[in-house]
């Protein structure tokens, strides 16, 4: 049957014309219907983009026209002639301009620009403001579409077959892909329109301020209702996390920490606990203290101090040295240093750097990739305890995964979505941080990702506890409490009870023991003040 054809327009036969690189995915039947019959009056009227392909056969991809192409092949068959406009062109420029045409002849669907604007700006190397120029596109419209690009295909249909409204897919889009699927089916089943939708999802939530992990992360991540609410005018509440695996698997790994470092901690403070010894000896002399005495210092210096043996009783004082050779050699009290009382310290300040690293890279994937990759050149990777790993590899990837063989492990390794996956590379270089043998590496390692024990450790009684009251009178003097307080004050509470002398550094008014790093804590002995060094100095004034 012959076509009515435009004056002065080059033709060609629809079976020289190929599908081209559209895309647009769904074709409304009712405009097609319309398309159809319109077609049959008047012929195609605007004629259709074309280029070459470079095939022998001689065809041309279409660039602009699908829909036109569709109908007119239905409407007289292949060998109808159609008008064209036949250009050379690029891929990207084809692209470009077909996006175009499905912006200005029929509006494409959300999802078509979602999935054009993906590919745009990959050509764009990722630039989302020349990617918007390309497109003709404000910077928050291409931000919107991107995120539409997250839809599972499922989603996808339905939005474009407006089984669901735009107001569904923007909510789903803050699902984890994996769940989209049965949430459309709920909402498809039940009827749900925008509003109790957005009810349902934020049931399933996870409120991220009851967190125990680092949310770093989470500030950009896209399952964060922030970033949904900047994109879309439909959203759930702000600081909810909306992939709830993810949520759990950063909480069982925070809480794995938690638990190692307690048990650590505790473990070396029952190994570097000093002798009863010393607590008895100080407890006996500050029991016959009175507030009219002078302090150990000075009694020491006029000879009143005695000295306990090893069952604490006291030797002889001044009423009873007359009995003893006055020429008696003494020992030289051994002066206190960062160095000399490091070795109380050594199991608690290894775990505590130890712990700090591990929730370091347990936040961090890129870092954790580093660690892994430097561990396994170094032939230091396999010092992580095979238990460490297999007893938590059903948390980590899925339930069934330690019984399943090698290949389906292989096969679930290669299905792990991105969060999860990079959450699994997390957990490995925390557990390289906790089972190295050589601190030398843990220390690097921190140095390396400015890993500051300042962060996460603070001065507290039970570090305290581990000193004599001259170690005690040195991290007060390091850390600033004696400028803070004066030097008469700090002796007349060096004269008190242990436990007094702590309970009074702790809580001194005016002074703030966070963010100040003892010397004995640190990684080169330096003692480490608090970051803002101004405010240090304030506190530190008497």
């Amino acid at each position: 049957m012959d076509t009515p054809q435009p004056t002065g327009a080059a033709t060609l036969p629809l079976s020289r014309i190929r599908k081209g690189d559209n895309p647009r995915r769904y074709f409304d039947r009712r405009k097609h219907d319309e398309l159809v019959a319109s077609i049959l009056r008047r012929g195609v009227l605007q004629p259709i983009l074309l280029r070459p392909t470079g095939d022998a056969d001689d065809t041309y991809a279409i660039v602009a026209g699908e829909r036109r192409y569709r109908a007119a092949l239905e409407a007289f068959g292949p060998e109808a002639q159609v008008p064209v406009v036949i250009r050379e062109m690029t891929d990207q420029e084809a692209l470009e301009a077909a996006i175009d045409e499905n912006d200005i002849r029929d509006d494409a669907s959300e999802t078509e620009q979602a999935d054009a604007a993906v590919r745009i700006l990959a050509a764009c190397h990722h630039d989302r403001a020349e990617a918007a120029g390309r497109l003709g596109w404000s910077r928050a419209k291409l931000d919107r579409r991107l995120a539409l690009a997250n839809l599972s295909d499922a989603v996808k249909r339905a939005l474009d077959e407006r089984r669901i409204k735009i107001g569904h897919a923007e909510l789903l889009a803050a699902v984890p892909g994996d769940k989209q699927d049965k949430a459309l089916e709920t909402i498809l089943g039940s009827g749900l329109d925008v509003s109790r939708t957005r009810d349902l999802l934020m049931r399933v939530t996870q409120n991220l301020a009851s967190a125990c992990f680092d949310k770093t992360e989470c500030a950009t991540c896209p399952f964060n209702s922030g970033a949904q609410r900047a994109l879309f005018e439909t959203h759930i509440d702000d600081g909810h996390c909306t992939n709830p695996g993810c949520f759990e698997l950063k909480t069982q790994v925070a809480e794995m920490i938690r638990f190692e470092e307690q048990e650590r901690a505790e473990k070396a403070a029952r190994a570097a606990a000093p002798p009863a010894v010393d607590d008895a000896g100080d407890d006996e002399q500050d029991d016959v203290l009175d507030e009219s005495s002078p302090s150990p210092e000075v009694r020491e210096r006029s000879g009143d101090v005695g000295s306990s043996d090893g069952n604490g009783a006291r030797a002889s004082g001044p009423s009873t040295r007359a009995h003893s050779t006055s020429n008696a050699p003494t020992t030289p009290k051994a002066t206190v240093t960062a160095k000399s009382i490091v070795a109380r310290t050594t199991d608690l300040r290894e775990a505590t750097w130890r712990t700090a690293l591990a929730r370091a890279l347990a936040g961090d994937a890129a870092r954790a990739q580093t660690t892994i990759l430097v561990a396994a050149m170094s032939g230091t990777l396999p010092q992580i305890k095979a238990e460490t790993l297999r007893a938590r590899a059903g948390l980590l990837v899925g339930a069934t995964f330690p019984d399943l063989d090698y290949g389906a492990k292989i096969a679930a390794i290669r299905a792990l979505p991105e969060p999860q996956s990079s959450t699994v590379l997390s957990a490995i270089g925390a557990a390289y941080a906790r089972d190295v043998s050589t601190f030398g590496h843990v220390a690097d390692l921190c140095r390396a990702f400015d890993v500051d024990l300042r962060d996460v450790w603070q001065v507290d009684q039970a570090f305290l506890e581990r000193y004599t009251k001259d170690e005690l009178k040195f991290i007060a003097q390091e850390c600033g409490l004696i400028s803070h307080m004066g030097e008469k004050a700090f002796a007349r509470l060096l004269g008190s009870k242990k436990a007094d002398l702590i309970a009074g550094m702790l809580n001194r008014t005016g002074f703030d023991w966070a963010g100040r790093l003892p010397g004995a804590m640190t990684l080169d002995g330096q003692y480490g003040p608090p970051p803002n060094r101004a405010a240090a100095c304030r506190d530190a004034r008497p």
